[in-house]
């Protein structure tokens, strides 16, 4: 991603709770509890501080609140109902995914989570010293990047939220994400039962990347899987133009022996992309 000031690098959070976890507390293996998006930005918080990679602060809600929510709001019933339609074929996708997230977006977070949630959202604003921090909102599937699946990308991200009020909605379309038509087809597809996935609410400083330029780095190739190269994609403004396809980006192939090895051309291709807007 683009690069931060190094004053995004996060203090340690104070708040912790069984369903509202902060970054600093979550590793690689958290991926059943807070999903694979989440787990990573764990891991990144906790190693890559200390050699000066600056990772925007936050905390992700748990699988244990997903089911919770599901749970409270009788939500199993209308979503095992919705599903048996699909499968014999009396409803269309995009009737049955409609329903589901109408439904969950009706819920109710129950006063445990949201208090939770509003605690963690306000000492992160106390972290950062700006009172209704803007944060981004991101959906982390349990069973995403796995070795033979990858779910991201399925699910909603919402930018710029601010305040307590704006977050707490946002977190509840993010929970409702999980039943995009792009996330039931996919996971119909690849045979996984609906007790396999779950989804966790990432919560995460928002960086003005609309005011600058964003992008994606991958540390291999992404087509042929050769280890020795770093693959950037770039644009001008928010990352989400590149993740979702909406523009063309600019495209940089760079050599890891050359890099390692201080060479002055580090680059092997370059290409202009058209990024119309």
């Amino acid at each position: 991603m683009t690069a931060l000031d190094a004053s995004l690098a996060p203090p340690t959070s104070s708040v912790a709770h069984p369903l509202v976890l902060p970054f600093e507390v979550l590793t690689a293996a958290d991926v059943a509890r807070v999903g694979g998006k989440n787990a990573s930005l764990g891991e990144m918080v906790r190693t890559l501080a200390a050699v000066g990679v600056a990772v925007p602060p936050g905390f992700a809600t748990t699988a244990d609140a997903f089911r919770a929510f599901v749970r409270e709001n009788g939500l199993d019933s209308v979503i095992a109902r919705e599903m048996a339609a699909l499968h014999d074929g009396s409803r269309a996708l995009h009737e049955v995914g409609e329903s589901i997230r109408s439904v969950m977006r009706r819920g109710v977070l129950s006063p445990e989570l949201r208090d939770a949630i509003a605690a963690a959202y306000t000492d992160l604003c106390a972290r950062e010293g700006v009172a209704d921090l803007p944060v981004a909102v991101r959906s982390s599937a349990t069973a995403e990047d796995l070795p033979t699946a990858s779910f991201a990308g399925q699910q909603e991200t919402y930018l710029n939220v601010v305040g307590l009020d704006a977050l707490l909605s946002a977190t509840v379309r993010c929970l409702a994400s999980l039943y995009t038509d792009r996330a039931i087809a996919y996971r119909e597809a690849h045979g996984f039962a609906k007790a396999q996935v779950a989804l966790s609410v990432g919560v995460q400083r928002m960086v003005r990347s609309d005011v600058g330029s964003a992008g994606v780095m991958f540390t291999l190739d992404t087509e042929t899987g050769f280890p020795d190269v770093v693959l950037i994609n770039a644009a001008y403004g928010l990352g989400e133009l590149v993740v979702k396809g909406s523009v063309n980006p600019d495209e940089y192939l760079l050599f890891k022996p050359a890099l390692e090895k201080g060479a002055p051309t580090p680059i092997l291709r370059r290409h202009l992309g058209e990024k119309s807007h």
